[in-house]
């Protein structure tokens, strides 16, 4: 079994959760916000055929198969993280720096 690195803010809220103190504020309305934005998120009604090389799907495919999740999803959630803008770029901080 994976451990999960918790911040202190995530760990608080789980002894929070686990112990029966937390109380959540969130209203019926908001909940049903919350729901539609759901599923409407995951409601996948089209499709799209793009051509890639055989090199990129491969390493999609590992990716996708060492995350337990069909390749196609990991396709449509990187996506979605895209134009979301909530995909980190993590070779921005390995460019080369300037001399000092």
């Amino acid at each position: 079994m994976n451990k999960i690195k918790l911040t202190r803010e995530e760990q608080a809220l789980l002894v929070s959760v686990e112990s029966g103190e937390y109380e959540s504020t969130l209203t019926d309305l908001r909940r049903k916000e919350l729901e539609l934005a759901a599923v409407n998120t995951f409601k996948k009604d089209k499709r799209i055929n793009i051509r890639i090389s055989k090199r990129d799907l491969m390493a999609v495919q590992s990716r996708a198969s060492e995350e337990g999740i069909p390749y196609q999803t990991l396709v449509s959630s990187i996506i979605h993280k895209y134009l979301s803008g909530s995909l980190q770029d993590i070779t921005v901080n390995k460019q080369r720096r300037p001399d000092t």
